[in-house]
């Protein structure tokens, strides 16, 4: 476990590769205009620093590689398989700037989503929940078993002023490694896409709009020339099913979307005014947006 310092603030990090790479969450070296900082500057356990350079960030799962100028370190085990709920969860990191600092929980539940907000606009998915402590600070730190393999990057928690007692959620070691992976090899992680902006149907919405449902995606803009362009959807439509699952929200809609690869094809149902209609699309990907 590392420290990770920027101009902007303290997170944590996890040692991917002796040489000196670092995964962590992509927040932790971004600046508030989801700009990666050029360089940033890293805490070791035994009490030295080192310059880092920002290798390439990926936002739609939050993750981020760094590589430190520093090299035979020692490097963590992945977990290759999701952990199970009750499981014991150890967070390490740098909450509040105290560094090596220990807390622990269970797994409380898989594949939990967090909707689209102002830090994450495309929401994240398939995220594992704790009551493991993690406070600011903790972002992009280890999340380990009883094995003491990393089963994921502490990535937010909803703070006690919500009414949440101990709730966290960790990004899946499997995710992180895979898009680690990609990032190292290309620059970036490629995501399948839609090429729409979807909005989720509030009462208010539905009732200025003369919409005949609160349940489901509306498509407010569709990407000139874009998947859903050329599958013919268009601006008010509202997507209720993709790939044969039900879509109720913008987070359902997006939590499909993400367990597709780009250039699958998958079947859209939506509604029109008052028909339905259904239309296959071939899905793009973020890297050619």
């Amino acid at each position: 476990m590392v420290t990770i310092q920027t101009s902007g603030g303290i997170g944590s990090g996890v040692v991917y590769r002796s040489d000196g790479t670092i995964v962590t969450d992509a927040h932790v070296v971004e600046d508030q205009q989801k700009k990666p900082f050029k360089s940033v500057r890293i805490h070791f356990a035994d009490g030295s620093q080192a310059t880092a350079t920002v290798v390439g960030v990926d936002d739609p799962t939050d993750v981020a590689v760094v590589k430190a100028d520093r090299g035979n370190l020692p490097a963590a085990r992945f977990s290759t398989t999701l952990p199970e709920v009750g499981q014991l969860a150890v967070v390490l990191g740098s909450p509040l700037g105290l560094e090596q600092t220990v807390t622990a929980g269970i797994v409380s539940a898989l594949h939990r989503n967090m909707p689209p907000s102002e830090g994450s606009p495309q929401g994240l998915i398939d995220l594992i929940q704790t009551d493991a402590p993690i406070s600011p600070g903790n972002s992009g730190g280890a999340v380990v078993n009883s094995n003491s393999e990393v089963i994921g990057l502490s990535e937010a928690y909803l703070p006690p002023s919500s009414g949440a007692v101990s709730i966290g959620f960790v990004t899946p070691a499997a995710t992180v490694t895979d898009v680690a992976d990609q990032i190292l090899k290309s620059g970036v992680a490629t995501h399948a896409v839609l090429g729409i902006i979807p909005t989720d149907i509030s009462p208010e919405v539905a009732s200025r709009f003369g919409l005949p449902t609160t349940s489901g995606a509306l498509v407010i803009e569709v990407a000139r020339g874009g998947p859903a362009a050329k599958a013919g959807l268009q601006p008010g439509d509202i997507i209720t099913q993709f790939d044969g699952q039900k879509i109720a929200s913008v987070t359902d809609l997006l939590a499909a979307i993400r367990k597709k690869e780009p250039g699958q094809q998958a079947d859209v149902e939506f509604q029109r005014g008052p028909d339905t209609k259904s239309s296959k699309v071939t899905l793009g990907s973020t890297a050619k947006e």
